[in-house]
C-alpha cells in the first residue's frame, strides 16, 4: 500500500477514487508518565513521556488509516493528513485521513 501527503504518485496512475480513508485513536495521559512530565517540566526541555505518547497513536491512527483503506480495496492512499485534537483534559485524538485510490 503506498501512502503518501501529495496528491499525485509519480510513475503512477489514478484510475479510481473511492473515497475517504479514515483511522482515529484516543489516548488519555498515564499517571507515571505525568510524575516524570511534572519533574521535566520544572527543568525544562523535550517531555520523552509524551513524545512517545503522541508517536504510538499517530502510528496506530496511521496503521487503522491504512486497514480501512484496504478494506475499499485501495491501493494506495493520497493526500494523508494528521489532525490532532483535545477531547478533554488530559485526552487527545489523533485523527489521520486520506483519499483511497485504485492505480492502473
Amino acid at each position: 500500500m503506498i501512502a503518501t501527503t501529495t496528491d499525485k504518485i509519480p510513475g503512477k496512475e489514478i484510475a479510481e477514487i473511492l473515497g475517504i480513508s479514515r483511522g482515529s485513536t484516543v489516548r488519555a495521559r498515564h499517571l507515571g508518565r505525568d510524575i516524570f512530565a511534572g519533574l521535566k517540566n520544572l527543568v525544562g526541555g523535550e517531555i520523552h513521556e509524551y513524545t512517545e505518547l503522541q508517536a504510538e497513536a499517530r502510528e496506530q491512527a496511521l496503521q487503522r488509516m491504512l486497514q480501512d483503506a484496504e478494506s475499499l480495496g485501495a491501493d494506495a492512499v493520497v493526500n494523508i493528513r494528521m489532525h490532532t485534537s483535545m477531547i478533554m483534559q488530559g485526552c487527545s485524538e489523533i485523527l489521520v485521513y486520506g483519499t483511497a485510490v485504485k492505480l492502473k
